[in-house]
């Protein structure tokens, strides 16, 4: 009889490890590359079917010619003042995520960052940034334009905080989550914002490090441009949720050299096993399928020799298809 105890707490002690593994390990399935990069997430696990079956997927690639001219578009707006969080090597991408107004964190309470504005109608909640890289400067971005991607892109994330309670709530509901998308390109002196997280790269060289950054300014990441696109898109990263709304802004940051070095550096894994680098860290475009790209860059409709000639807005676009390219 105590034989059969023995066997019965042994076995309801394994069952209980393989339901704590079974909650927890489904990160650790999917990678960007191989027989687990993007090409699989949707048969990885059933819940991420949306990554393979989708119809509303990103990224995507942006087609200046394609671009829908919406007046009804308002300037974007994210609140100016500073906040703190932490930085982590999550082993698939770098996130800075920051406390919001009930959380007491390093910096003591916090006044959350809003963004509102643009083709939002609703007031969404600064939540977390991501940043993917290439591993060479050709490829790194996740969105391109005209099929030309960019040595890094910066994702700034918020959930809809009128609608619903935290970011997890908001993941996989309707008009949930807002991402900013910010470009990157190779420069000779970096943005300030950004230079304060990768100043932080060191201490999280490995998979689950962390560091604390204090006083960020979201609205400092952005571009000196009030132009952008927009599009109805997901997550890019399973389960690939396709609750997100897109604004890819119509002008770059810039990177160094350096600071792509320090991005280079970085591991998936731990000390003793760091596995491979964490860069090359993107999803490939996905089909656009029948989604419209609308824009604020207006049309202007200019004369030639006293005929309205077609309207145009390639003198707006920054992104041309000679200003990216590497030399």
């Amino acid at each position: 009889m105590e034989l059969l105890q023995v066997l019965c707490c042994t076995l309801l002690l394994l069952l209980a490890r393989m339901q704590v593994l079974l909650a927890v390990s489904w990160e650790d399935w999917w990678t960007y590359d191989g027989i687990s990069g993007p090409a699989f997430w949707g048969l990885i696990n059933p819940e991420w079917s949306l990554c393979n079956k989708g119809r509303r997927q990103s990224p995507v690639n942006l087609e200046p010619q394609r671009l829908l001219f919406d007046p009804n578009l308002r300037p974007m707006h994210i609140d100016k003042h500073r906040i703190s969080g932490l930085i982590t090597n999550t082993g698939h991408s770098v996130i800075f995520t920051a406390g919001n107004d009930t959380v007491a964190n390093y910096d003591g309470m916090q006044t959350p960052v809003n963004i509102s504005g643009g083709p939002l109608s609703y007031r969404y909640r600064f939540h977390e940034i991501h940043m993917h890289y290439g591993l060479n400067d050709q490829f790194g971005s996740e969105h391109s334009v005209e099929g030309y991607t960019f040595p890094a892109e910066i994702q700034i994330f918020g959930y809809n905080s009128q609608l619903y309670a935290n970011f997890s709530d908001a993941l996989n509901r309707a008009q949930g989550i807002v991402g900013v998308s910010i470009l990157l390109q190779l420069g000779d002196l970096s943005n300030p914002e950004l230079r304060m997280l990768t100043d932080q790269l060191e201490r999280i060289r490995y998979g689950g490090d962390e560091a604390f950054v204090k006083r960020l300014s979201i609205r400092g990441l952005l571009p000196d441009t009030d132009h952008y696109m927009t599009y109805d898109g997901s997550t890019t990263a399973p389960a690939c949720h396709e609750t997100v709304t897109w604004v890819v802004l119509n002008k770059p940051i810039y990177i160094t050299k350096q600071q792509l070095h320090a991005l280079r550096r970085l591991m998936q894994g731990s000390p003793d096993h760091p596995k491979a680098p964490l860069g090359n860290n993107y999803r490939p475009p996905q089909p656009l399928l029948h989604r419209p790209i609308r824009t604020n860059i207006d049309f202007k409709t200019t004369k030639t020799n006293g005929k309205a000639a077609c309207p145009t807005m390639y003198r707006e676009v920054y992104y041309k298809a000679t200003s990216w390219k590497q030399n």
